[in-house]
């Protein structure tokens, strides 16, 4: 199969979306099919992987770290790709991608998906707060199933996904395929190294946080939780590995709660080594975001045999219910401390929720998530009659003008 990736996002913008394009593509790849990815170009760190077609963007206003790509080059680009016979369109993001890949599946007669990453009616809350949170979600849910309700089929990484957006009427087929985690690349890693960087204390217990430092992520949550766990373990150090707009909010948070000394943020770090070195050098992963719509960075702390105190909300529930490697907390202070105290304190438990992390995590190894990828895309191609369009020319005006 050829199968065309549409994105608004990708690396070196860090987050989940971009870890699943690249994992997928990535897997793919190995099963022996062509990806091509359409992508916003970046104005620094740009390392590009093979079949990756950058458009020229601009900022986004009150968003520095993303690009919104510029429709004419994104245009001309379709004219070019029709020429490569894709089976498949496969969006990723809602906003300029969906509507570029759904004209391009729909002006070469074949089928478009999209993956549903985002519980927006909680994120954009975030970001529009001058707007009743009560109409944000009404417009969310909306958008929502209006873009679903355009494609074949609707892809979700996990079952609060799919029952989400049945509560909202998409009636579109809907099917749960996670991104899983690329195993060999979560091996190795010198904790040590790491406390040596930062200056940390080789015996000091260490609880730690990694994603985008944003605000649906709930990271002010863990700030408030972590004196009631100071109140066992003084010298507890919460380590906050991200970037992202909540972090000038969570910096003046901390300096209110007289926690300097406690917390830590770190910024973000390079995955091929400087991260793995984070995760071995703490002692628990802590973790409370409300919006997850699977919960990636607890897989990788497990893949490492870091053990997991999190809340079990959205998609976090499908990585946490089987109760292994994990312990679920309650978004209560005093409850996440007491869990998140348990675990730095007994060497016991910490042992077998290791052991246990690593066992689990290698149940959701991103080969067999892409197997189940491969089927689905087949399942939609067949659903789709053949078109008279003679796919090998090319097209012009294959996006609207």
């Amino acid at each position: 199969m050829r199968i065309l990736f549409v994105s608004d996002v990708y690396f070196p913008r860090v987050n989940g979306v971009s870890t699943s394009i690249q994992t997928f593509r990535r897997e793919l790849g190995s099963l022996g099919h062509e990806t091509l990815l359409l992508a916003p170009d970046y104005p620094s760190g740009q390392e590009d992987e093979p079949d990756i077609v950058r458009i020229p963007s601009r900022r986004v206003p009150l968003d520095p770290e993303d690009r919104a790509m510029h429709w004419a080059p994104l245009r001309r680009q379709g004219e070019v790709l029709a020429k490569k016979r894709f089976d498949l369109v496969h969006i990723q993001t809602p906003f300029l991608a969906h509507y570029a890949g759904l004209s391009l599946a729909r002006r070469w007669g074949i089928p478009a998906v999209a993956t549903y990453h985002t519980l927006f009616e909680e994120y954009l809350y975030h970001y529009a707060k001058p707007i009743p949170r009560s109409a944000m979600r009404a417009l969310a849910r909306g958008f929502s199933r209006w873009q679903c309700t355009a494609l074949n089929a609707v892809l979700v990484p996990s079952i609060a996904m799919r029952e989400t957006l049945e509560r909202y009427g998409v009636d579109v087929p809907i099917e749960i395929v996670p991104t899983g985690i690329r195993l060999r690349e979560f091996v190795g890693g010198e904790g040590a190294r790491f406390r040596a960087r930062q200056g940390i204390d080789p015996g000091r217990p260490v609880a730690l946080f990694v994603g985008r430092v944003a605000f649906e992520k709930n990271i002010d949550f863990l700030i408030r939780m972590l004196p009631y766990v100071r109140r066992e373990i003084a010298d507890v150090l919460l380590v906050i590995c991200g970037e992202g707009p909540a972090e000038r909010s969570l910096r003046k948070l901390v300096s209110e709660l007289g926690l300097t000394e406690s917390v830590r943020f770190v910024g973000y770090l390079d995955r091929a080594e400087a991260l793995l070195d984070c995760y071995r050098a703490a002692d628990v992963f802590v973790f409370a975001s409300r919006t997850e719509t699977q919960g990636l960075v607890l897989l990788e702390a497990m893949t490492l045999g870091l053990p997991v105190v999190s809340t079990s909300v959205m998609g976090t529930r499908d990585i946490l219910d089987p109760g292994k490697g994990a312990l679920v907390a309650l978004e209560d202070p005093q409850d996440f401390a007491a869990a998140t105290e348990s675990v730095l304190s007994d060497a016991v438990l910490r042992e077998r929720l290791s052991r246990e992390a690593i066992e689990y995590a290698g149940s959701w190894g991103a080969p067999q998530t892409a197997r189940r990828l491969e089927a689905f895309y087949r399942q939609v191609i067949s659903r789709v009659p053949p078109v008279a369009v003679q796919r090998t020319e090319a097209v012009r005006g294959t996006l609207p003008r």
